[in-house]
């Protein structure tokens, strides 16, 4: 079994993470699961204080993945973003959406954010 992917914690120190037990807790999944969507890239991890987590913002209210998450990773993976620069993007505040990448995810303005990522691939 290869290791679980994790990058650099390049979040502010307020963005709150979930353990990958409580990830899988939420989700419905056995861990081991939640280790593949890592490798799969369907979520991106964090290790702080040397803890691997996933963003909370990343989750819905009912504890599941984001919609259009998945999605939006896999536009930027495929536009040659790393995890780290992905981060830093989704966590960014953009006046013209507005807030962060993270937040438009959860209403309408989610496909604009796929959108956009698509138009920044390089």
């Amino acid at each position: 079994m290869s290791a679980i992917p994790y990058t650099d914690d390049v979040l502010d120190s307020d963005v709150g993470l979930l353990q990958l037990p409580d990830v899988a807790k939420n989700v419905g999944l056995a861990v081991t699961r939640v280790h593949q969507m890592l490798r799969e890239r369907k979520l991106v991890a964090v290790k702080r204080d040397g803890v691997i987590g996933v963003p909370e913002a990343f989750f819905d209210d009912d504890g599941q993945v984001l919609k259009f998450l998945p999605g939006l990773l896999s536009v930027m993976h495929d536009g040659g973003y790393s995890d780290t620069e992905i981060l830093r993007w989704i966590f960014t505040p953009d006046d013209t959406l507005p807030g962060r990448p993270v937040d438009a995810l959860r209403g309408d303005l989610a496909r604009e954010v796929i959108r956009r990522a698509q138009a920044m691939a390089f």
